[in-house]
């Protein structure tokens, strides 16, 4: 089981977490693009139950390609996100991987939404690749 910590850009927020990833992947779908920022995010999924948060988060309701609920949850002050949650995989939540303390050992083999990839990002031939979120 790895063992996970991270937070906030202020330190509001704080997570800990014990538990194997489910997965390690990229997202390129625009919603992460705005949310993050920047071309994708890079998202670890583990069971809903494995993490603990402390701190206040804020929650963003949206809807995904699915027309499901997505809960977007980020920092109030600093606004860095923090998990999502999706209608879809109701036992999963995706932590935002750049919250993490310690990301050395990310190594994502997953890519979906590529039909949204900026163009000038290279996506490696060893990743799984989805033109979508796969079924």
């Amino acid at each position: 089981m790895r063992e996970m910590s991270g937070g906030c850009l202020c330190g509001q927020v704080h997570y800990s977490a014990h538990a194997d990833p489910a997965m390690v992947a990229v997202c390129h779908c625009k919603k992460c693009q705005k949310q993050a920022g920047t071309a994708f995010a890079v998202v670890v999924a583990i069971p809903k139950s494995a993490i603990s948060i402390q701190g206040q988060l804020k929650t963003f309701h949206d809807t995904g390609d699915s027309g499901r609920p997505i809960e977007r949850n980020f920092c109030p002050e600093c606004g860095s996100p923090i998990t999502s949650n999706f209608a879809v995989n109701p036992e999963l939540t995706f932590i935002s991987a750049g919250t993490l303390d310690d990301t050395s050992w990310l190594d994502p083999k997953l890519h979906v939404y590529c039909d949204s990839a900026q163009h000038w990002i290279a996506i490696p031939e060893t990743s799984q690749k989805f033109a979508k979120m796969p079924g």
